[in-house]
């Protein structure tokens, strides 16, 4: 049985992951940082107990910001592959936390990358890499596009990047990279656009909210499905040889039009609800990603499966799905919180 371990298992990418390589029959390691309240939503449906003799899903409390229990993990676990999904990602909010944006995702992914090294584990290492680090490059951006990142966000992980190609060509590590453009679903943080928008939606088509405050419209991104996203992550641990891989849909879409799409999908005009807020601009911003997957599609055989406008169908009728049913008014029916 493979072993893997999972950082920022609790997010997004890391509880599809974690779902991915179960189904494969792998045993699934996860880092969980100590918080007062449950972190574990995403994972609630593949976690059991480990009392119970068939759990092949186990969480460890550890950080990336502490190198010792990093160490101390990969003594005990050594894992046959090592997925680096932790991060402070958010990068609006990197600029207003630059320096914990830096040390959790530059400095920690070198802690990683050098326990990997000191304990001599034989294992191979997946580092999440991020359109972010193409900034202002033009479109479409590949593996040889050079990097002009425009946060603390862009530039942690630029730091990241490297790190991990110094240690795959220092030190022999197998190592990789996947530099992934934006790849959302229902598990989205609420806090980031795609989801707020979806959310949001729903909930003014129900009538428990009317205003939907956002920032700068006209950004446009290559937003793909998550769960393809994770399967490129896997696919790149399975090579003969370490390399990075751009992975994206090659198409772009605004801000804009997701709104539109979005609100469409439950019957809203946007124009009725949406009210721009200059506290959601960022200092600096990335007018345009787009992915040229080419290496990806040709050498892993990797293709997206979700078009654009499916996608934010579906984070749409997974907000209205989260409502239960009831009659408001002269026959309306509405959602009410579940």
């Amino acid at each position: 049985m493979k072993s893997a371990l999972i950082t920022g298992i609790t997010g997004q990418d890391g509880s599809y992951l974690a779902e991915l390589l179960l189904s494969k029959g792998y045993e699934v390691h996860g880092l969980k940082r100590r918080s007062s309240s449950f972190n574990t939503g995403r994972l609630e449906d593949i976690y059991r107990d480990f009392h119970e003799h068939d759990t092949r899903l186990f969480l460890h409390y550890a950080d990336l910001a502490d190198s010792s229990s990093l160490w101390k993990l990969l003594y005990e676990l050594q894992p046959d592959e090592i997925y680096n999904l932790a991060a402070q990602s958010h990068v609006r909010v990197s600029f207003d936390l630059p320096e914990y944006t830096a040390d959790v995702t530059a400095t920690g992914t070198l802690r990683l990358l050098e326990a990997i090294r000191a304990t001599g584990i034989e294992t191979r290492y997946y580092q999440a890499s991020s359109s972010e680090m193409f900034g202002a490059s033009p479109p479409p951006q590949n593996e040889r596009t050079p990097f002009h990142p425009r946060s603390p966000y862009g530039c942690s992980k630029v730091f990241g990047h490297f790190a991990t190609v110094n240690y795959r060509e220092a030190y022999n590590l197998f190592a990789v990279s996947g530099i992934l453009f934006n790849h959302e679903s229902p598990r989205r943080g609420e806090t980031f656009v795609t989801r707020k928008i979806a959310r949001a939606a729903a909930r003014i088509q129900s009538g428990l909210e009317d205003k939907l405050y956002l920032g700068y419209l006209d950004a446009r991104r290559d937003w793909g499905w998550a769960p393809d996203y994770v399967e490129a992550m896997w696919l790149m641990l399975q090579q003969d040889e370490p390399d990075d891989y751009v992975i994206g849909t090659g198409e772009t879409h605004s801000v804009r039009e997701f709104v539109e799409l979005a609100f469409a999908c439950a019957g809203l005009d946007w124009r009725r609800h949406v009210v721009i807020d200059p506290r959601y601009y960022r200092p600096a911003e990335v007018e345009v990603l787009r992915a040229d997957p080419t290496r990806a599609r040709q050498k892993l055989g990797w293709h997206h499966s979700v078009e654009f406008e499916e996608l934010v169908a579906r984070m749409v009728q997974s907000e209205a799905a989260l409502l239960e049913p009831m009659e408001v008014g002269a026959g309306r029916t509405s959602w009410q919180a579940a």
